[in-house]
C-alpha cells in the first residue's frame, strides 16, 4: 500500500509542478525535496534519537522497579478487551499504556518513543512479520486518533492570535478525540474481518521470501507492468515539455483549464494573512495569565518530573542500580532513531513534493463543490486536506485561518478543534511501522484515516453547536 500511496504523491506531484511552473527556483519541488530530507534527520530523527534514548532509559528503570507492571495490571481489564492477541503480563501491554497516557496528557513528541518501544514488543508476537497484526492495528488507530485532555498547541496559537477564551476548546476537544478513540477502534476491529483487510495464509510464505534476500526476482515486463512504464513515460515526458515551454505558454495553458483563477484565488487569499502577520506582535505582549492557564501549563510542566520522581524513588526503595538500568535501556534508543531515518526521508520528499507542487490546490479546488453540499466550511479543507500528512504544515494552516480578518470565530474555534483531534496519520504510520519493517498497512491505514475524518467531522458539529 505504501509503494501506490508514495509512489502517487510523487507522480501526480511532479505533473502540477510542471503545470505550474513549480519545478525549479527557491519555492519548486527540487529545492523542497532537498531542504525536507535534510530535515527528516537533522531536525526530526536526530532530535527523537536523544527522546529516545531518554525515555527507553527511564522504561527500563520502571520496568525493573516494577510500575510498568503495576500499570499493565491495573488497566488490563479495558487492555485485555481492546487487545485480545496480546498477553496479560507482555511488556507491549505497560508500553502502550505509557504511550496513551502520554499522548491524553500533550506530551508531544515524548509519547513516540513510547510508542516505537510497543510497537517492537507487539513486533515480537506477530507470526507475519511483514503484515501488521490485528493489535498493531488497533494500537495505531488509537494512536492517530490523538485522544488529548488538553489541547495546549491549540490553545496556545488561539492566545498568540488574539481570539479570546481559547480554553472553550478544551471540553470540544475531548468530545471529538473520544469519539474519533471509539470509531478507530471500532473500525479496526470491523475492517479485520472484511476479506481485503484480512491477513492471508500466505503472507507467512511471502514473509519468508522477502526474508531471503538472495530470493530470485522475476525480471519478466508482464503487460501491467507495461503499462505503468509507458504510463511513467508519457507522465515524465509530458512534464519535461510543460518545463521548456515559455511563461506566456504555459499561461494560456492554465487559462484554458481555468486553473489560472484557481492560483489567483490562492495568492490573494494568503495576502490577508501575510498582512495580519505584524499585526500579532500586540498579541505577544505580556499579559496575566488566567488561573485556569496557569494550573493546565503547571500541570504539563510537572507531569515529567514526577514520573521520573516516582520512577526514580520506587527504583532505589527497590533496590535496583537506576544509573546503570537507564544507560542499559538507553542503548537502544539510537538504534531505533537510526532505523526510521529513511522512512522519514522517503515520506517527507514525498509529501514535499505533493504540497509544493501546488498539487494540494489543485485538490482543494476539485473537492470544493462536495463540501459545500454537505456542509463542510471550504475555508477549513486546506486543514482537512494537510492534517492527516504534515504536523508542521497544518500548524502553518492553522496560524494562516486565525491570523485572517476575514474568519469569524466560529471558523477560528472550529479549525483549532479540528487540529486538535486529529493526527499526522501518515507520518504515524511510516514512523511507527518503518521501525519494525512493516510493510502492508492498508488495515492500519484505512483504520486511521477514518478516525481522522471523523475527527474532522465531530470538529465542525461541535463547533457550530457551541460556537455559531
Amino acid at each position: 500500500m505504501l509503494n501506490y500511496i508514495w509512489a502517487f504523491l510523487l507522480l501526480t506531484g511532479m505533473c502540477a509542478a510542471a503545470l505550474l511552473g513549480n519545478v525549479s527556483g527557491d519555492g519548486g519541488i527540487v529545492a523542497s525535496i532537498l531542504s525536507k530530507s535534510k530535515a527528516a534527520v537533522m531536525d526530526i530523527a536526530l532530535p527523537l534519537a536523544g527522546l529516545m534514548i531518554f525515555w527507553l532509559g527511564v522504561m527500563r528503570v520502571m520496568e525493573k522497579a516494577g510500575l510498568l507492571e503495576l500499570a499493565a495490571r491495573a488497566l488490563s481489564p479495558i487492555m485485555r478487551r481492546l487487545f485480545p492477541d496480546v498477553p496479560r503480563d507482555h511488556p507491549a501491554m505497560s508500553a502502550m499504556i505509557m504511550n496513551l497516557a502520554a499522548n491524553m496528557l500533550g506530551l508531544g513528541n515524548s509519547a513516540t518513543p513510547l510508542g516505537l518501544k510497543a510497537m517492537t514488543h507487539l513486533q515480537e508476537l506477530n507470526p507475519y512479520k511483514h503484515t501488521a497484526s490485528n493489535a498493531m492495528v488497533t494500537f495505531l488507530a488509537m494512536n492517530t486518533a490523538a485522544f488529548t485532555l488538553v489541547p495546549m498547541t491549540a490553545i496556545n496559537y488561539l492566545n498568540a492570535a488574539g481570539v479570546k477564551g481559547a480554553h472553550q476548546i478544551i471540553v470540544p476537544t475531548i468530545l471529538a478525540t473520544a469519539c474519533t478513540v471509539v470509531t478507530a477502534v471500532v473500525t479496526a476491529k470491523l475492517y479485520g474481518k472484511l476479506p481485503m483487510f484480512a491477513i492471508q495464509p500466505d503472507d507467512s510464505v511471502e514473509s519468508t521470501a522477502a526474508a531471503d534476500q538472495t530470493a530470485p526476482v522475476s525480471e519478466k515486463i508482464t503487460p501491467k507492468r507495461r503499462f505503468w512504464l509507458i504510463a511513467l513515460f508519457v507522465i515524465f515526458g509530458a512534464c519535461a515539455v510543460l518545463e521548456f515551454m515559455p511563461a506566456t505558454a504555459r499561461e494560456s495553458v492554465l487559462h484554458a483549464t481555468g486553473l489560472s483563477q484557481v492560483v489567483e484565488k490562492a495568492k490573494q487569499k494568503a495576502a490577508p494573512a501575510a498582512k495580519a502577520t505584524p499585526n500579532s506582535a500586540a498579541a505577544e505582549a505580556p499579559q496575566i495569565e488566567p488561573a485556569w492557564k496557569r494550573f493546565m501549563n503547571g500541570g504539563s510542566g510537572l507531569a515529567i518530573p514526577i514520573v521520573l520522581v516516582i520512577t526514580l524513588g520506587v527504583g532505589m526503595a527497590k533496590g535496583v542500580k537506576v544509573y546503570e538500568e537507564f544507560v542499559e535501556g538507553a542503548k537502544e534508543g539510537f538504534a531505533v532513531a537510526t532505523r526510521i531515518m529513511p522512512f522519514l526521508v522517503a515520506m517527507l520528499a514525498a509529501l514535499a513534493v505533493f504540497n509544493s507542487s501546488g498539487m494540494l490546490l489543485l485538490l482543494e479546488y476539485m473537492l470544493r463543490p462536495v463540501l459545500g453540499f454537505i456542509g463542510f466550511p471550504v475555508e477549513l479543507l486546506p486543514m482537512a486536506l494537510m492534517r492527516p500528512l504534515t504536523g508542521s504544515g497544518s500548524l502553518g494552516v492553522l496560524n494562516d485561518i486565525l491570523l485572517r480578518p476575514e474568519s469569524s470565530d466560529l471558523l477560528k474555534y472550529t479549525a483549532a478543534i479540528m487540529y486538535g483531534s486529529t493526527e499526522t496519520t501518515f507520518y504515524v504510520l511510516a514512523v511507527y511501522f518503518g521501525s519494525v519493517g512493516i510493510r502492508r498497512i492498508r488495515h492500519a491505514l484505512a483504520a486511521g484515516l477514518t478516525a481522522d475524518v471523523v475527527g474532522m467531522g465531530m470538529a465542525v458539529i461541535i463547533g457550530r453547536m457551541l460556537f455559531s
